[in-house]
């Protein structure tokens, strides 16, 4: 049966940058109240960016848990594992390999490049590493 209700979570947080080309990317918590782009495949996300802070203080709204866009850091498939790259994309985690690595959604859609965006279904409340 098809739904189209959807429980979603967002927080703003303040911009610790121009975070203006980063949207849809993986944030993590860096100062108190503050976020920036993830920068190591081991950071901790505590979401995904959804709008376009254009500098540092700026609102951050940070969707925390339910259904988000994000853009790949290579092809995904449906059903892939995924956290953040170094870059703050998502990227596929395999369970047992990545195991300095979180998991914090799994690939609604799939897409085959880098850049593309794909829709996820997202939990960064209850992180785990991909043990």
């Amino acid at each position: 049966m098809a739904t189209d209700m959807q429980l979603v979570s967002d927080v703003t947080f303040e911009a610790a940058a121009d975070l203006s080309t980063k949207q849809f990317y993986f944030v993590k918590l860096s100062a108190a109240n503050t976020v920036d782009v993830c920068s190591g495949a081991t950071d901790v996300p505590c979401g995904i960016l959804q709008n376009k802070p254009s500098a540092a203080g700026r609102p951050a709204v940070v969707r925390m848990f339910g259904i988000s866009k994000a853009v790949a850091d290579a092809g995904l498939s449906v059903g892939a594992l995924i956290g953040t790259a170094a870059d703050g994309q998502a990227d596929a985690k395999v369970a047992g390999t990545d195991t300095t690595q979180y998991v914090v959604g799994v690939a609604l859609t799939a897409c085959s490049n880098a850049g593309e965006i794909v829709e996820v279904s997202l939990n960064c409340m209850n992180p785990h590493r991909a043990a």
